[in-house]
């Protein structure tokens, strides 16, 4: 029996509404329409679903962990109510010049991730809506996939040739639904 892929998720712009502002509180923090139900079905199918975040307002001062946790806290209560959850997340707190080793395009949260799982990189896809989000997938060597809610469209509009590359998909539901249906053809 072939192992259920895992399914890794950027979460600004494509599990809740994005902002160049920053997501900086919990009332900030909206989903994006049909992105918990998407997750939810992933659940309901036994796909393993994680999350990678960058969380750079943190290094800026925009919010404290506290904050953080309640925005995730408002996801976990939300997701639940559709009978959805997240199975790991993963974060990173740190500004675009600290040099870590976790802040995307590195690949250190998705690392963290398929250790978890215990899983290798090819049977895992990374669903985000920045070209950091690809080059982390591609990093590691999970399957890079781009969604055009949130700053997808810009990703798209600035690198085209990845029109050729990889597959794209309007929004996290969008993709769920193509790979639920694959999965049972």
């Amino acid at each position: 029996m072939q192992q259920k892929p895992l399914v890794i998720l950027d979460r600004d712009g494509v599990i809740n509404e994005d902002s160049e502002h920053y997501i900086k509180s919990a009332e900030e923090w909206q989903p994006i329409e049909h992105s918990l139900g998407a997750i939810a079905k992933l659940n309901a199918n036994d796909i393993k679903v994680a999350v990678a975040t960058n969380q750079s307002g943190m290094a800026r001062g925009y919010f404290d962990l506290a904050t953080l946790q309640a925005m995730h806290k408002k996801m976990a209560t939300l997701l639940k109510e559709q009978d959805g959850k997240i199975d790991y997340l993963e974060y990173c707190p740190h500004g675009p010049d600290e040099g870590c080793g976790c802040r995307k395009p590195r690949p250190g949260m998705l690392e963290s991730i398929l250790h978890y799982f215990n899983l290798p990189a090819e049977q895992a896809y990374f669903v985000g809506d920045s070209y950091k989000d690809i080059q982390a997938a591609r990093a590691i060597g999970c399957t890079p996939i781009l969604v055009l809610s949130g700053k997808g469209r810009g990703t798209l509009n600035q690198h085209p040739e990845l029109e050729k590359q990889i597959k794209i998909f309007q929004t996290l539901n969008h993709f769920v639904n193509e790979l639920l249906a694959n999965a049972t053809a």
